[in-house]
């Protein structure tokens, strides 16, 4: 830690780093005129860089030069179970590989404090209209999970500086928001922004406080944990000012589907967000968290808002002690990071969004970023009537209703929006149609127990949207079963069913195999949509029923009005809730190394957890980069759903067939999520998603539909599995080639995993989402990007080719891919190399950040 420019902060016992002093040493005035971010980077700079690299960092912040990489030390890392459970996967695999060699295998341990949220493993077994459906999925999820949690609570007392907080608690992001993050570190005496990465990609919902916090993939965030500096360029920080006040009856998922769209087509792909403005004081700090949530969705890294006295109160009603509030005010005036003092901040971008000008909005059929105003629906052929057949659903059948998601159970007004249109919807005589599967999961206790003191809960229940958990369920695909009778007839009548929920995600084949499509909305028209029983309706104009009188009753005759909402917010949404909730939960004393060895004893039949092979196979040898071959050729906007789903293993399916051949009953398969800890059943998930188009493969002029791939030089279409495993037979080097924006969605590691271990060494791409770029890096797979105005099309590529890559890796530098055809000729194609930073190279060239760090381990015990 630097010490020159430590000094005691005013009105507290503790010292900070003064970072004006730092900045102005360099350039006088210069402080003020930075943006928050670059203020709270370089505080992190002052406090922990090495000084003789300090002056040129501070100069990339001061001058907006991106010509040099600086290191960032996030003061956190938080974790989920899926990718925190693989990361403490890759940990304890790692010490093995550490003990086979001779080293200690105990001192492998976080060195950054991480806190792992165990929140993505509960499915939707039973749905909200059924009684005990917490428990009942409760006990579900530990059945299914009992090699997963085995090893979860081994992790608590087997590595140091790590926190565990077990199922059943709420969702990693909302505890995040509500307790975890203090926004002001005070720490060894000093105080500190509070900084974090993340193993999910919506980890800048905490951004609302304040607090740089971004998503990485777990391969970054096992990086970080080591304590390693993750090592990064100035990004473009963008200025977004808001304007206007929000139109009655607009709720913050309004507003954010809206900013979605607009901010796509703004192209922030990557940028650090600052909301700012007139706009911005208007909202609650649960509407700043719906928009920090978000971020992903409209392809930023980070959606900060100023520290200010909307962060204050929103800090007293969670229930933060007096004492940490008081220092966060007194941090955040005495250092610039108070939204009066960045009044002065320039940007070198300023967008400008009218919240006035944002209507009532829904997302999809298949992209969070594709608004649908709801007033437009008919217009867009979303709610043209159709004739229903007697007692069957009908076209357009919503079979999942979900009121889901951190983005917006975070928000008291949306939820109390919910319960009270339900309220509403009763007293008209309004029910859930038959055939919707409903459900509430709050992302935090809290939620139950001011929904219980508003008496809303009751309202909620009666309309089918009882608590079925405390997790993050539909919205990452964990809807569980169909009644079987409503899945027979989809089938049998080939129905267009969808489903609603207010999540932050809607990728086709996400939410449920049998949701041909999803929109996103906002909790209370979640509600309505239950009501409806179908997307072809116009929720702003067709009845939704006929009251006791025989009265037509519509949404306007249910819909809150904002101070209703506002009133039951502040008399039953209080700071003794929180407390109630979050003091228990936050017990953590454990013993570390108490009874246990420090290697963990692997279950060798588990389908859920194994040693991982990092070791061995393609991944124990350097990659040749010669004589690859296309495993598959893909077009614009590959997610990472569709490199490694995860919702529900069906049968049919490469990885169910293999957990039948290992004894699992079909109810039992779990999701494709859960599994990630062991590396055969998560192998058989790679390229697995049904909706995937494959350009190798065509039928009658068409690419045809489905996890399917051409194994070559034989010309045979097999499924991708098949492919894979014919490949990794034969030893044969693969390569991947796609166009625009490739990876993008959830911070997936086993997205990168996954190919990696099928053979693939490159990744050739028009362009990658930022995480997921990362994550190859992190497994030894080579990003490379099309120059412009070369794609996949414009070479004419067709799967039958071999591909070489010739020159040296280096950040930023232009190598070349060799493509031999099969007529005998090869043309050699200039591309740039996405390895960024020298950081980033020294990882790719050790074969990844796990071989990496065994490396820098042994070689730093042989030297002590």
């Amino acid at each position: 830690m630097n010490t020159d420019y430590r000094k005691p902060l005013p009105g507290a016992s503790l010292d900070y780093f003064d970072t004006r002093e730092a900045v102005e040493a360099i350039e006088p005035g210069a402080y003020d005129k930075l943006p928050y971010t670059s203020k709270v980077l370089a505080e992190n700079l002052v406090r922990k860089c090495d000084p003789a690299a300090l002056t040129d960092s501070l100069k990339q912040l001061i001058y907006r030069k991106r010509d040099l990489d600086f290191p960032w030390f996030p003061s956190r890392v938080v974790c989920h179970d899926i990718l925190g459970q693989t990361a403490f996967v890759d940990l304890a695999g790692l010490r093995d590989a550490i003990a086979a060699k001779g080293g200690d295998p105990s001192k492998v341990n976080p060195v950054v404090p991480t806190q792992l949220i165990v929140d993505h493993s509960l499915a939707v077994e039973h749905a909200g209209f059924e009684k005990d459906a917490f428990d009942k999925n409760r006990a579900i999820e530990d059945r299914r999970n009992d090699d997963r949690f085995h090893f979860i609570n081994w992790t608590k007392t087997a590595f140091k500086n790590v926190d565990v907080i077990g199922p059943g608690n709420g969702i990693m992001h909302q505890i995040n928001l509500e307790k975890m993050s203090p926004v002001v570190h005070a720490r060894d005496g000093v105080a500190f922004p509070d900084t974090l990465v993340g193993t999910d990609s919506h980890t800048p919902h905490v951004d609302a406080l304040g607090v740089i916090a971004v998503g990485v993939g777990g391969l970054e965030a096992e990086s970080v944990m080591l304590g390693r500096a993750s090592y990064m360029r100035l990004p473009d920080i963008v200025g977004v000012e808001l304007t206007g006040k929000p139109q009655p009856g607009i709720t913050a998922t309004d507003i954010v589907l809206a900013l979605t769209e607009f901010l796509r087509k703004e192209r922030v792909v990557s940028a650090y967000l600052e909301f700012y403005g007139e706009g911005a004081s208007h909202l609650t700090l649960g509407d700043r968290a719906t928009i920090s949530n978000m971020t992903p969705e409209y392809g930023a890294t980070a959606a900060m808002f100023y520290i200010d006295e909307q962060t204050i109160e929103y800090l007293k009603l969670t229930g933060r002690e007096d004492k940490q509030v008081a220092l966060v005010e007194t941090y955040a005036k005495q250092t610039g990071l108070w939204a009066d003092a960045l009044k002065t901040a320039e940007y070198e971008r300023v967008l400008k969004f009218d919240l006035a000008s944002v209507g009532r909005n829904m997302a999809g059929p298949s992209n969070p970023h594709a608004r649908l105003s709801t007033s437009d629906l008919s217009s867009k052929g979303i709610s043209k009537p159709i004739e229903q057949e007697a007692g069957k659903m009908p076209d357009g059948a919503v079979i999942i209703a979900a009121i889901t998601s951190c983005t917006n159970t975070s928000n008291p007004r949306n939820v109390i929006a919910a319960g009270l249109i339900a309220r509403n919807a009763k007293r008209k005589g309004l029910v859930r149609k038959p055939w919707v599967k409903s459900s509430l999961a709050p992302g935090s206790k809290a939620v139950q127990l001011y929904l219980e003191e508003a008496g809303l809960m009751e309202d909620l229940e009666s309309l089918g949207f009882g608590i079925v958990g405390f997790a993050c369920t539909t919205c990452n695909g964990m809807s569980g079963a169909l009644d079987p009778a409503i899945q027979q007839e989809i089938i049998e009548r080939d129905l267009y069913s969808t489903a609603v929920l207010s999540g932050n995600r809607n990728f086709d084949g996400r939410i449920h195999p049998y949701a041909k499509q999803a929109f996103l909305a906002s909790p209370p028209l979640v509600v309505a949509y239950a009501i409806a029983g179908t997307i072809r309706f116009d929720i702003e104009k067709d009845v939704l029923g006929h009251d006791d009188k025989g009265n037509p009753v519509t949404l306007s005759d249910i819909w809150p009005t904002d101070e209703e909402i506002d009133d039951i917010v502040s008399k039953h949404v209080k700071p003794e809730q929180f407390r109630k909730v979050y003091e228990p939960m936050f017990d953590l004393k454990v013993e570390y190394g108490k009874d246990l060895s420090p290697l963990y004893q692997w279950r060798e039949t588990s389908t859920y957890i194994r040693r991982p092979p990092y070791w061995e196979g393609a991944l124990a040898k350097a990659p040749s980069l010669k004589g690859m071959r296309p495993l598959a050729i893909f077009g614009d906007n590959i997610t990472t759903d569709h490199l490694s789903p995860s919702n529900a293993i069906l049968a049919s399916s490469a990885a169910g067939e293999y957990l039948a051949k290992m004894g699992l009953p079909e109810e039992d398969f779990n999701s494709y999520a859960t599994h990630r800890g062991d590396h055969h059943t998560a192998q058989r998930a790679t390229l697995a998603n049904p909706k995937i188009f494959n350009e190798m493969v065509m039928e009658n002029g068409e690419v045809k539909q489905g996890s399917l791939a051409r194994i070559e030089p034989e010309g045979e279409v097999v499924r991708m599995w098949e492919a894979i495993e014919t490949y990794m037979d034969r030893g044969q080097p693969l390569i991947i080639v796609a166009g625009a924006d490739y990876g993008q969605g959830s911070s997936r590691d086993w997205a990168a995993k996954g190919v990696r271990l099928a053979g693939v060494e490159v990744i050739l791409a028009e362009g990658f989402e930022r995480i997921h770029r990362t994550n190859l890096i992190g497994m030894g797979v080579l990003p490379l990007e099309f120059k412009e105005g070369t794609t996949r099309k414009t070479l004419k590529l067709d799967g039958t080719e071999t591909y070489d890559v010739s020159g040296e890796p280096a950040p930023g530098a232009t190598l070349e891919v060799v493509i031999n055809r099969t007529d005998g000729t090869r043309e050699t194609v200039p591309v740039k190399c996405r390895l960024d930073t020298a950081e980033e190279v020294s990882i790719y060239s050790a074969g990844g950040v796990l071989q990496r760090f065994a490396k820098d381990f042994l070689e730093a015990e042989e030297t002590a």
